[in-house]
């Protein structure tokens, strides 16, 4: 029997995905190989890789003026890997805190550049720093921020917008494809697959075009930008069978109407969970009302000694993986877009009943 999954990841993926890879895991179309044995430049994947390019372009209607690339490495690749895109030794590049990935970003950058904190919302990380009091650098490389905090719950629900040109940096990981998006508002988004894209092990990298040929000397070829755009993402081989998984999500969300449709699904399920949590006296969430995520919900229990209860009884249920992360504790629900609606209905009706048992 299948669980609901509330893993922040790696995530719950579509059973239709999982399916359709399961009939295919063997034989893909005729060729008498797996997609895991293929060749990444041979005409069957690069097929695969040109549909699924095409398909996310679709979704998320990337503008001709952007590239359009998938890597390995992880978001936190990426830490590294935008400021040796975008910034030169000793320039200044601004970041925004909003909590745990926030923090870890600003760490890797500040190996290769000066860090300017143009805000920071301060422990316990459960909002967002007002726009009108952040302090951006007249000539930053770039301005970074999280739209996304995965651990805390935090989330922007609006994209800060730059006078000064500066080019703006997303880690989208948590955020990527679970809404429309004005991809031509950002310089560079990346993300980890493991959310809303795909398996892990894959990571994508949208960039504008006059952005590439600015990596500095020294940076490893793999992470240069202009390299692997020029490569169409196989510089290296490339993540073939996550890279095939996440083309079979990015089918699977056209069919479900696309980006403007899931939105409207993940807005309900996060309404859903929050309206349960506020009415009642035995759970809270701690994160600022105009600051929560669609993504990533955490709620603590008024005893916090029934923590372990709470997750035994919820597994037995079904329910798994609701665990906070360690450095906040309680309990956390992250409801991508693979979560159906019935999965979050099915954990308001056990919270309901787990606080008349025990409240």
């Amino acid at each position: 029997m299948r669980v609901y999954n509330f893993s922040p990841g790696p995530a719950v993926l579509p059973q239709e995905v999982l399916e359709q890879a399961r009939e295919e895991m063997l034989d893909w179309r005729g060729t008498g190989m797996s997609v895991m044995e293929m060749s990444h430049r041979g005409k069957a994947f690069i097929s695969i890789a040109e549909a699924a390019e095409a398909d996310l372009r679709e979704l998320l209607g990337v503008p001709k003026s952007y590239k359009v690339l998938f890597l390995q490495g992880g978001a936190m690749g990426q830490f590294a890997g935008v400021p040796l895109n975008l910034s030169k030794p000793g320039d200044t590049v601004d970041y925004v805190n909003t909590g745990a990935w926030s923090k870890k970003a600003i760490g890797e950058a500040k190996q290769y550049a000066r860090v300017n904190v143009a805000a920071d919302a301060g422990e316990p990380y459960t909002n967002i720093p007002l726009l009108s009091n952040w302090k951006v650098s007249e000539n930053a490389a770039y301005l970074h921020y999280t739209p996304n905090e995965t651990i805390g719950g935090v989330e922007f629900h609006f994209v800060p917008e730059l006078k000064n040109g500066t080019p703006l940096v997303a880690d989208m990981s948590s955020t990527l494809l679970s809404r429309p998006i004005d991809i031509a508002k950002f310089g560079v988004i990346y993300g980890g697959a493991q959310k809303n894209v795909g398996p892990a092990g894959l990571t994508l990298v949208i960039v504008r075009e006059d952005l590439l040929g600015r990596a500095r000397p020294g940076t490893p070829a793999f992470m240069d930008y202009s390299a692997m755009a020029k490569e169409g993402s196989m510089l290296n081989t490339p993540p073939t069978y996550a890279w095939y998984m996440a083309g079979l999500v990015f089918q699977w969300l056209k069919r479900q109407g696309g980006l403007k449709a899931m939105g409207e699904t993940n807005r309900r399920k996060a309404e859903l969970l929050y309206t349960a949590i506020d009415s009642s006296s035995f759970y809270k969430n701690p994160v600022q009302h105009d600051a929560r995520s669609w993504m990533n919900i955490p709620f603590v229990l008024a005893r916090p000694e029934l923590d372990k209860t709470f997750i035994a009884e919820a597994k037995d249920a079904g329910l798994v993986t609701l665990e906070g992360h360690r450095s906040v504790g309680g309990m956390r629900a992250s409801i991508y877009n693979a979560m159906p609606l019935a999965g979050v209905e099915a954990l308001v009706s056990f919270m309901k009943e787990f606080e008349r048992k025990h409240a």
